[in-house]
């Protein structure tokens, strides 16, 4: 009986650990999505807008000015976004690993 009553206790452990798991990746999903449209609606916005500029500009240097000044804007914006993201991530991969962190504890020990 003994036996029974511990793996009982290490099923429900583990399926505490994966429900917790599967809640942090939920939640870290949403994030991840929620930034992804937000860049992607003001990446948008901000081609529309140069676009635009682009249309109204008297000359060609003045057109040129606008295109170097977007592309600069762009990248940065670019490589921001894309360090956000990578911490997001990485975010992710901690939280979904820190209930089985005390599972591996256990064992080791």
């Amino acid at each position: 009986m003994m036996n029974f009553d511990s793996t009982s206790k290490m099923s429900k452990e583990a399926m505490d650990s994966m429900l917790t798991t599967m809640s942090a990746m939920t939640k870290g999903f949403q994030q991840i999505t929620a930034e992804a449209t937000d860049y992607s609606k003001k990446s948008y916005e901000d081609s529309a807008a140069a676009v635009e500029k682009l249309v109204s500009a008297k000359s060609l240097d003045k057109a040129v000015e606008i295109q170097t000044e977007y592309a600069k804007t762009s990248y940065e914006t670019f490589v921001a976004q894309a360090t956000k993201m990578s911490e997001l991530y990485a975010d992710l991969a901690k939280e979904a690993y820190k209930p089985f962190e005390a599972a591996a504890a256990k064992v080791s020990s």
